[in-house]
């Protein structure tokens, strides 16, 4: 494939690679499907993901284990690394700020820190990657009927 068959990915996104690690099939399933729930519960009910200083470190250690651990329990029972998780919640969230005729008059920045994202260059990366779409792309296409301009 030459150089200009190659597509470049925007936002500098990288095609994902699968990966085999040989410490993935010493999770114990039981404690797995148990930190899993735990997980669940910090990261979404409680909304950590909005939290843009919480750490796989500060949940591995909320969960009194390790990092590594955490990471294969997050990878195996999620199917993706802990900063793909907290962003697809912070998407999520986006999404519904965006199409929500309380939010209008906030852009783009403000959504994107009030959901987690430390600046505006992450935030625009991961909701192309999750949405397919540009952050102000898909506000225009999904806005309430009656607010678009």
């Amino acid at each position: 494939m030459s150089d200009t068959e190659i597509k470049k990915m925007p936002y500098n996104l990288k095609e994902k690679k699968e990966k085999q690690a040989a410490y993935r099939s010493l999770i114990r399933p039981e404690l797995a499907d148990e930190l899993y729930d735990k997980i669940l519960d910090i990261i979404v009910m409680q909304k950590k993901y909005k939290d843009v200083n919480y750490s796989a470190k500060q949940l591995a250690k909320d969960l009194k284990t390790n990092t590594r651990y955490l990471s294969a329990v997050v990878n195996s029972r999620f199917g993706q690394n802990y900063s793909s998780l907290l962003n697809e919640y912070r998407i999520k969230e986006a999404v519904h700020l965006m199409t929500d005729r309380r939010y209008l008059d906030k852009t783009m920045e403000e959504i994107s820190a009030m959901v987690g994202f430390a600046n505006r260059q992450s935030f625009y990366a991961a909701f192309y990657k999750n949405m397919g779409d540009t952050p102000n792309g898909y506000r225009k296409k999904h806005l309430p009927k009656t607010e678009k301009k």
